[in-house]
């Protein structure tokens, strides 16, 4: 599904087009998070008269999607050096967290940070906002280490190696020659990733965050009527989705991820 957007003059290069698509894209998404309760307010019972709670968890649920996503892109980068590092203890460590978090349950993560992590350790006692937050930032990270990790591994190794004899340091030859590559190839599977993040957030829901599906979930056990409630929930989970699938086909062209030329 793509929404309707302008369409922008043939003379713009690619770049242009795609910088103009994620400036629309932004500010209809900032329009839906804070104008949507106006619309919504129009609809019949049980919608109508609780468009507000919508539109409050509609905003929670992006706020956990942003939150958590930059997050798990910073753990995924760290995971994925991890992972390459010649260094054993580090590739061990990178890969026993990946690991991990690829083989349990979102669920059971996110019930573990808010149950059991301060029972662990006391001093990590996290409100259920945090909790998710944390929970979803570790857990998208693992999936972005492993398409961070395929984008290095991707980069000619004679294009360090000129780098290198140039008389490039390694930091700046990761920096200017290694990564920028990587992060390209990286691209689409970290858009992937932060799109069903936001999806998953809806897990939060059973620590108590009031998110959209938690929103949803006590309008329609307070009203008795699950079917209108549900079709709300599912239609504003689609429209975000869609918005995010805008800005981020958007961003892999402005950097021309698949490698053509504007």
């Amino acid at each position: 599904m793509k929404l309707a957007l302008p369409e922008w003059p043939q003379s713009w290069s690619r770049q242009q087009r795609s910088s103009a698509t994620i400036a629309v894209a932004s500010v209809l998404l900032v329009l839906l998070l804070w104008l949507m309760a106006i619309p919504m307010a129009m609809a019949p019972e049980p919608i109508g008269n609780n468009a507000q709670y919508f539109a409050d968890g509609t905003r929670v649920t992006v706020e956990l999607t942003l939150v958590a996503g930059l997050s798990g892109i910073l753990i995924g980068v760290l995971a994925a050096l991890g992972r390459t590092s010649r260094v054993m203890p580090l590739r061990w460590l990178a890969s026993l967290y990946i690991w991990i978090m690829r083989g349990t349950p979102l669920l059971v993560q996110i019930l573990f940070v808010f149950l059991a992590l301060p029972t662990l350790v006391p001093a990590l006692r996290l409100d259920d906002f945090t909790s998710a937050c944390v929970a979803l930032a570790f857990n998208v990270g693992a999936y972005n280490a492993e398409a961070i990790r395929s984008g290095l591994l991707a980069v000619p190794k004679g294009q360090i190696e000129a780098a290198r004899s140039l008389g490039m340091s390694s930091w700046y030859t990761f920096l200017d020659v290694t990564f920028p590559q990587a992060f390209k190839v990286a691209l689409p599977p970290l858009v992937n990733n932060t799109v069903a993040l936001l999806k998953d957030s809806s897990l939060a829901y059973a620590i108590g965050v009031v998110e959209l599906t938690n929103v949803g979930n006590r309008i329609q056990a307070a009203t008795f009527q699950p079917l209108p409630t549900l079709i709300t929930t599912a239609l504003v989970y689609l429209i975000l989705t869609t918005v995010m699938t805008q800005i981020s086909g958007a961003v892999e062209r402005r950097y021309d991820v698949e490698g053509r030329q504007p």
